[in-house]
């Protein structure tokens, strides 16, 4: 989502106080009554027809609506409605935020609240979810990505906006609500879930293997391509301390389900140095950008598989569509979600706006993925990994009585290191697309004539040409 510094009204936000004021208003909706700050306005006003059979068909059942509705509505209801019905009608990523929606979208990308941390859209009525966040009360509770929920609290969901159900979801810390979700091969099930307060901490990261780094990026906000950039110099000098330079890393980019535009190429720059990121497109010239690497990069060098799968949404196509054409990565998993478009807050007044679908979004070589998704390198589908266990007794040369020393000393050093890998290694065994990146990062290493192993059994640059 895209925080644009460009704001355009489409309408004036004077309250109504006449019959007259909501026709004309109504018109105003109905007509699309932008009002671009810049060249542009009279152009559209020339090539644009006026739809007045739609306006007259639109005031006629406004009109029939406030006088023949069972119950009494007011004028700004009826309007709002008006305004929400358009947008949903446009993608599923338009929406009009009044009051605290308003606020939630601002938490969402900076701030903390109460829920139960989960990313929701729409389909086929429903709302499904698009990624649950990682370690929060959904993701532990099972809450898996393409679930269909289509109850809160047994109130059924047919047809609601997902910012609606997203309200209905958060609440206090410590209260409980239930869902009740639908899966593929399931019948319909209900899920109690207790809020907590969602503080979303944007980049983790570990070694999982000597000389093998992991980073997960669960959602892109404000500061996560600072964020990237500072796990990976930590792990960086970590690593140098001990003699042991990073050989490889693994970016986890599934069921990211995006965020801000701009945090999505602050992490593509973390691993390219020159070209094009990203560049979107629109009806607006002020909705063209067009996003370019810096030399600031601190990981240039090093080999990368990027793990993606259909919770990976957004900004996360963004970045694994811009390393897979600058062929700066590996990209493995499942095809990603698809959403190739970008969306604008457009204030309406200081409690009103509205998000709406204002361009769509291409990587370096042109390509759209809009419904269509980024494609893997590699296909890794998800599986669980079970080791063979065996009764039989193994004996290695150290076993043996009397062995020869090898003379290379104690390896406290090592040892402390395995010790620490311990948790990394149960990870892998559990998880097998990260189980084989990792392999393939190790395959990348063995066959790159530009690298031996020294003595220590580290990686080290050689001279060879």
């Amino acid at each position: 989502m895209n925080f644009a510094p460009y704001a355009l009204p489409l309408f004036s936000a004077k309250k109504l106080r006449s019959a007259s004021g909501v026709a004309k208003l109504s018109l105003s909706l109905l007509l699309g009554f932008f009002l671009p700050t810049q060249a542009g306005a009279q152009d559209r006003q020339e090539t644009l027809p006026l739809p007045l059979n739609e306006v007259r068909m639109f005031t006629e059942a406004l009109d029939r609506i406030r006088m023949s509705y069972v119950e009494e509505v007011d004028d700004q209801t009826l309007l709002e409605n008006a305004i929400r019905g358009m947008l949903a009608g446009l993608d599923p990523h338009s929406s009009y935020m009044a009051g605290e929606d308003f606020d939630l979208l601002e938490e969402s990308t900076t701030g903390e609240f109460g829920g139960l941390g989960v990313e929701v859209g729409r389909q086929d009525g429903y709302i499904r979810v698009i990624s649950p966040i990682d370690d929060s009360p959904a993701d532990r509770a099972g809450i898996k990505v393409g679930d269909l929920i289509i109850q809160i609290n047994n109130k059924p969901l047919r047809e609601m906006l997902p910012e609606e159900a997203a309200q209905m979801m958060r609440g206090a810390p410590g209260t409980d609500v239930t869902v009740t979700v639908a899966r593929e091969g399931q019948e319909p099930f209900d899920v109690t879930i207790t809020r907590e307060i969602i503080a979303i901490t944007s980049v983790r990261s570990r070694m999982i293997a000597p000389g093998y780094a992991y980073l997960r990026v669960s959602q892109f906000r404000v500061n996560t391509g600072n964020e990237l950039e500072e796990e990976i110099e930590e792990l960086t000098a970590e690593n140098e301390a001990i003699d042991q330079p990073i050989k490889g890393m693994v970016l986890d980019l599934r069921n990211n389900p995006g965020g801000i535009l701009q945090a999505s190429v602050g992490v593509v720059d973390a691993f390219i140095n020159e070209g094009r990121i990203v560049y979107t497109e629109g009806r607006l010239e002020q909705t063209g950008l067009d996003f370019s690497a810096t030399r600031k990069t601190v990981a240039g060098d090093v080999p990368l598989v990027v793990l993606i799968n259909n919770g990976s949404a957004s900004a996360s196509e963004i970045v694994a569509g811009a390393l897979q054409d600058h062929g700066r990565a590996i990209i493995m998993g499942t095809r990603s979600f698809g959403k190739g478009s970008v969306q604008t807050v457009l204030p309406l007044d200081d409690r009103r706006a509205i998000k709406l679908t204002t361009s769509l979004y291409f990587t370096p070589s042109g390509r759209s993925i809009q419904a269509q998704g980024i494609e893997p390198d590699i296909l890794v589908e998800e599986a669980f990994v079970t080791r063979r266990s065996t009764n039989v007794m193994q004996y290695n040369e150290s076993d043996l009585d009397g062995h020869l020393d090898n003379g290379n000393g104690p390896s406290t050093e090592n040892d402390r290191l395995a010790q620490a890998l311990i948790s990394a290694e149960e990870v892998l065994v559990n998880d097998y697309p990260l189980n084989e990146a990792l392999n393939v990062l190790k395959g990348i290493n063995a066959f790159n004539p530009a690298r031996a192993i020294n003595t220590t059994g580290s990686f080290a640059q050689s001279d060879v040409n």
